[in-house]
């Protein structure tokens, strides 16, 4: 059949990304409403909204073990999201000094780049708590807590 199985709603404007994740039991999507939101990847039915950001979110990117998610907003920040605390963003990471239209997450978890409109791309490697931040377009290295 050429029809949907499902029709979701939820989003109050157009609907940017979207993104399963690896082990497919959930998809994220990200909107112009500011919003994430995370919806089971079986039924289509809605899980959580992730509110945080204060632009048009333009992607979503999932760790490779599915417990983690990454968005890139036009308020130029990239939040980090847990799965276990959909409540609040686990990190912020900020250092673009313009929207953040894409991401992606390394395949070992431990990096994720990101591409913007101030024509940088950044990358982020995580060692324990602390973030550090490459420019790998530009010149600088710098350090988010």
């Amino acid at each position: 059949s050429k029809k949907p199985i499902e029709r979701l709603t939820g989003h109050q404007q157009p609907v940017n990304d979207l993104s399963f994740s690896p082990d497919g039991r959930y998809f994220a999507s990200a909107s112009f409403d500011k919003k994430v939101k995370i919806w089971n990847g079986k039924d289509g039915k809605f899980v959580a909204t992730l509110n945080g950001h204060v632009g048009a979110v333009y992607q979503v990117c999932w760790s490779s073990d599915s417990r983690m998610i990454v968005s890139a907003s036009k308020d130029s920040t990239i939040k980090v999201w847990e799965l276990a605390n959909l409540k609040n963003a686990k990190e912020t990471l900020s250092g673009h000094a313009d929207e953040v239209y894409a991401l992606d997450w390394s395949p070992n978890g431990q990096k994720v780049a990101s591409g913007s409109k101030d024509r940088t791309i950044k990358m982020y490697v995580r060692y324990g708590k602390r973030v550090l931040g490459y420019v790998l377009t530009g010149i600088g290295i710098f350090f988010l807590l």
